[in-house]
């Protein structure tokens, strides 16, 4: 039995019942598509729904607004996927009529849309004979044909792409790019697969020369930066706070947050209060600082190492342009600012 028919009868008995398998919606497939970018399906599948619910057309994503959408990806990280599916959704239905893509051709061109997420879409609507390229697929290609072509490097992508495409049955295209994504995700995982119970371990060239716990290769490392946030938690004499959309370009674009002041290094209580004084001691009558010592996080991103503190400042004042708790629950926030909201001001 051939590479491609071994992945496909596996799969037909043991995929996952997961609702965009289900449907041949182009719009519907490229919603799971984009939420499941970097994302494990089990965290996924709730923002798959409530998307769904939400949005059950291409008009009513495109008719949101942008908060509403950022709201309920809350939580998902990678936010840009959510402000280029706002923006994609707008021009499918401005330059489209609403006709949501299902060619590779024409999915490429779309905004928040690569190569991988183009092919994916076109063979699950329409049956493209195109094959997908994602992490799981690279890595059981990697293992069975032992590719030691380092990920890291640009060209090796054409070298999986052309033996991709070479394996890809012409007729069924769609139930093998599931079958081989499934097949990495289920079976073929990163660390310690189960080699023993594997329908291709007598065929697997990684399993024959011992190299599945070294591929695939990817040599090149993340460089992480470290940044150092304290936000500023002000509470006016009606217990109203001060909240503000982060604009400019980077992580969390679009979001809202606290006041912040970055430092180059975690600052003590002494030097937060003096930072504090000094930029906004002329703006408003201070009467108390409280660095809320419970709620020191470090929060992970791709590139990034956050380093937060929340500082909490009563003023003895009404704020003109104060946000009631009530409000804060309707506003999209990161996740680590969410969830200090939830302890702090529930």
């Amino acid at each position: 039995m051939t590479f491609s028919n071994s992945l496909i009868n596996w799969y037909l008995q043991n995929k996952r019942d997961l609702p965009w398998r289900k449907t041949t919606d182009s719009y519907v497939i490229w919603l799971s598509e984009i939420i499941l970018q970097q994302t494990r399906v089990a965290q996924g599948l709730p923002y798959f729904e409530s998307f769904v619910s939400n949005f059950p057309s291409v008009f009513d994503l495109a008719n949101a607004q942008e908060e509403q959408v950022l709201k309920l990806w809350q939580g998902l990280g990678y936010y840009s996927r959510a402000r280029n599916l706002h923006a994609t959704a707008k021009h499918v239905v401005g330059e489209l009529n609403g006709v949501f893509p299902t060619t590779y051709d024409q999915l490429i061109k779309l905004k928040g849309i690569g190569s991988y997420t183009a092919s994916a879409i076109a063979s699950f609507s329409v049956n493209e004979n195109v094959a997908v390229l994602d992490g799981n697929v690279f890595r059981v290609l990697s293992r069975y044909y032992k590719v030691e072509n380092d990920l890291s490097i640009a060209s090796t992508k054409k070298i999986f792409q052309q033996l991709a495409n070479e394996i890809l049955p012409i007729q069924d295209a769609q139930t093998y790019n599931q079958a081989i994504m499934e097949f990495g995700a289920l079976q073929c995982v990163p660390k310690s697969p189960n080699c023993s119970i594997c329908i291709l371990a007598d065929s697997c060239a990684a399993l024959q020369y011992k190299l599945v716990h070294s591929l695939p290769i990817k040599s090149k490392k993340i460089k992480v930066t470290n940044r150092y946030f304290n936000y500023v938690v002000f509470e006016d004499l009606e217990h109203k706070t001060i909240v503000h959309k982060r604009i400019e370009k980077g992580i969390w674009q679009n979001l809202y947050e606290f006041p912040l002041v970055e430092s180059h290094a975690i600052l003590s209580e002494s030097e937060i209060v003096k930072l504090i004084k000094d930029r906004f001691s002329s703006t408003f009558k201070i009467t108390n600082y409280t660095v809320l010592t419970d709620f020191e996080i470090i929060h992970k991103l791709s590139h990034q190492k956050l380093h937060i503190q929340f500082i909490k400042v009563s003023i003895n004042a009404v704020l003109f342009n104060g946000v009631t708790v009530n409000a804060l629950n309707k506003i999209p926030f990161p996740v680590v600012i969410h969830n200090f909201i939830e302890r702090h001001f529930s």
